[in-house]
């Protein structure tokens, strides 16, 4: 039987997609319907987080891990997909590094102040957030290669498309031979990781989650159905559209999850769900949208961005690596993360 909270859950789902598919056959003005293929869109985003978790609990916590990864990005992954059928291409690579700066900057941010302030100082393992935060480093370093090859003028300008095809295999060899550590590393600490008391029939669990994948695919087409006429309407640029809007509906499972695990002082637990978030932004969704922009048609996606997006995703993560270096964090820190991610939002507005 489910829990009171997860039938509000299937409830608010319900509703959200209901009311997106009213305002995309329904003339109710583009802004309602962008707001509504958005809200649908995040609140899938956690239906699909809630079935892995449940499927975790058969499966085992490195197993979760996985899919996690593989799954929770799914909804963004359908939002880029869309975009660049579209055309939008601005709109793709803001919400690439918007999904990063989601994570390290407002979700950590939120995370740290929430945690701080209602459990004070928070400590966590600071060798594996050293790892995550070096890893994270390392594969976004990797993706911004084409970037600097076009904006130094190096004999690799102009080679773009080809140096990125070239990048995203080897950050996919690179996230397929990490799988196995994965595993390891998360089985051995199986016995800290929360698990959820009302357990979930498992035809459940899995028909949820094919249910939510089919959705978010519907659901994501509307969204961009909304987004070029809701962005000339509200005067905003597709760069900030991508950057904030989609990147935040797009990543709403580490949005919640994270900030909850930190208020309930599980501050190992909540940075490696919220840390793992933008690393496997840049070793599989990144380069999965390389490889199949090249099939779905449309405009073609590399990994070329322009020089401002590059520059807040390389200096943001390097301020986090910093900060999560000593293993432990204050609500100070979280407010200093969060007024970062409101300044570089703000630069990107006009575009």
């Amino acid at each position: 039987m489910l829990s009171r909270s997860d039938q509000k859950l299937f409830a608010a789902a319900v509703l959200l997609v209901g009311f997106a598919a009213v305002t995309r056959y329904v003339s109710l003005g583009s802004v309602t319907a962008f707001v509504a293929a958005g809200l649908a869109v995040a609140m899938l985003a956690v239906l699909v987080g809630r079935s892995v978790d449940q499927l975790g609990d058969r499966l085992g916590a490195g197993a979760t891990g996985v899919l996690q990864s593989a799954l929770g990005n799914l909804p963004e992954l359908f939002v880029c997909i869309f975009a660049l059928r579209a055309g939008l291409t601005r709109v793709v690579e803001a919400a690439i590094v918007g999904s990063v700066l989601g994570n390290v900057l407002l979700v950590l941010g939120a995370a740290f102040l929430v945690g701080g302030l209602r459990n004070g100082t928070q400590r966590f393992d600071g060798e594996r957030a050293r790892t995550i935060a070096a890893m994270m480093l390392l594969a976004v370093v990797a993706m911004l290669v084409p970037s600097l090859t076009a904006q130094l003028h190096t004999p690799a300008a102009g080679h773009e498309r080809t140096l990125s095809v070239v990048v995203a295999v080897v950050l996919l060899a690179v996230f397929v031979a990490s799988v196995p550590q994965s595993l390891r590393r998360t089985e051995a600490e199986q016995g800290a990781e929360p698990r959820s008391e009302d357990g979930w029939p498992l035809w459940l669990a899995i028909g949820v989650l094919a249910a939510t994948g089919v959705l978010a695919a519907v659901v994501s087409d509307w969204f961009i159905h909304a987004l070029t006429p809701a962005i000339e309407t509200l005067h905003i640029s597709q760069t900030f559209a991508g950057l904030v809007i989609v990147a935040i509906a797009g990543n709403a499972v580490e949005n919640v999850v994270g900030i909850q695990l930190a208020a309930r002082n599980q501050a190992d637990y909540a940075l490696s769900v919220i840390l793992n978030s933008p690393l496997q932004i840049a070793l599989v969704l990144a380069p999965a949208l390389v490889l199949l922009s090249y099939v779905v048609g449309g405009a073609v996606f590399t990994l070329a961005f322009p020089p401002m997006l590059a520059a807040t995703m390389v200096l943001s993560v390097v301020a986090v690596s910093f900060i999560v270096v000593d293993g432990e964090s204050v609500w100070l820190e979280g407010a200093a993360l969060l007024g970062l991610y409101g300044v570089i939002a703000a630069a990107f507005w006009w575009g």
